[in-house]
């Protein structure tokens, strides 16, 4: 009994926080939501022939990181000399897409922890935490970190640096609602470390 009911406590505790990311995430959508549509169409207006924004949009040559084509959502492949690279340019590729990370500034330093119980969960759990981070303190990493890396115990500390969204300085790209582990892959080999993760839009 006494096991049954801590599991079912840890899930409640799991489920709690996940809806309080989610309220969070609502809240700031519902902040930005006054003056995105009128930098969206700014920005759409600006492109020739009237294109969304995102498809002139050029990606730095040291992004590690593409989007593929998918129904409704959005699917990122990332790779990089190691492990913890491609999940760093994986959550680099999803703030890419909700903003031009050229015109956010390094200056301030946000910390991220995140933990699952194998490498796919763990992977949910990273860009969860600095999607969360969006949500909860409009940061936007220009760069990010893993300055810990634990394959073992599946767990991550990371560092970004960047700054504080700001819609007069930063384009208002689509909005990420969440990550999901639909078609989610991580290929660890010797001379392999790629990642397919989609996001929800």
């Amino acid at each position: 009994m006494a096991d049954s009911s801590g599991a079912a406590k840890r899930k409640a505790e799991t489920a709690n926080t996940e809806q309080g990311k989610k309220k969070a995430c609502t809240a700031a959508d519902e902040t930005l939501s006054a003056t995105a549509e009128v930098a969206a169409a700014s920005a759409v207006a600006a492109t020739p022939d009237g294109q969304n924004v995102r498809e002139v949009m050029a990606t730095p040559s040291s992004r590690k990181f593409e989007y593929l084509d998918h129904t409704a959502d959005i699917q990122i492949h990332s790779w990089g000399e190691s492990l913890s690279e491609a999940f760093e340019q994986a959550t680099l590729g999803m703030f890419e897409y909700m903003t031009e990370l050229d015109k956010v500034d390094a200056d301030n330093e946000f910390e991220v922890a995140a933990e699952g119980h194998d490498l796919q969960s763990l992977l949910f759990s990273f860009m969860d935490e600095w999607l969360f981070a969006f949500c909860g303190d409009f940061f936007v990493p220009k760069v990010i970190t893993i300055t810990d890396f634990d394959e073992v115990n599946f767990k991550i500390q990371s560092v970004g640096r960047g700054e504080t969204f700001d819609l007069a300085k930063h384009p208002q790209g689509t909005e990420v609602k969440a990550i999901t582990y639909s078609a989610m892959q991580i290929l660890n080999e010797p001379d392999k470390h790629e990642i397919y993760v989609i996001v929800d839009i």
